[in-house]
């Protein structure tokens, strides 16, 4: 009896700390992806107060995104993010979206 558990024993415990490593790595991969997708918000987030703080001061909507990131301190890692901005005219606010690269 000693013996059989003993055998149990060696093939439990390395599957049972695989699987316990398993678990953590993908742990830590979710929480990589959550970050990435709550930065991709709050940028878009900053850029969309951006244009409307461009439309109540300047009067109209920018017509690119460069003048928004020139003019109002947007600074974001463009090798990471690249963001897509509509322009439709200079009284109805762009879409803007943020894709990963």
């Amino acid at each position: 009896m000693k013996l059989l558990s003993k055998h149990i024993y060696k093939i439990f415990l390395p599957t049972i700390v695989v699987f316990v490593l398993l678990f953590f790595l993908s742990a830590v991969s979710n929480l990589d992806n959550g970050k990435s997708d709550e930065d991709k918000k709050q940028l878009e987030e900053l850029l969309n107060r951006a244009v409307v703080s461009c439309y109540s001061i300047e009067g109209a909507y920018p017509q690119s995104i460069e003048h928004i990131i020139e003019n109002y301190g947007i600074q974001y890692n463009e090798e990471e993010y690249v963001i897509k901005y509509e322009f439709y005219a200079s009284n109805l606010k762009p879409d803007i979206t943020v894709l990963e690269r």
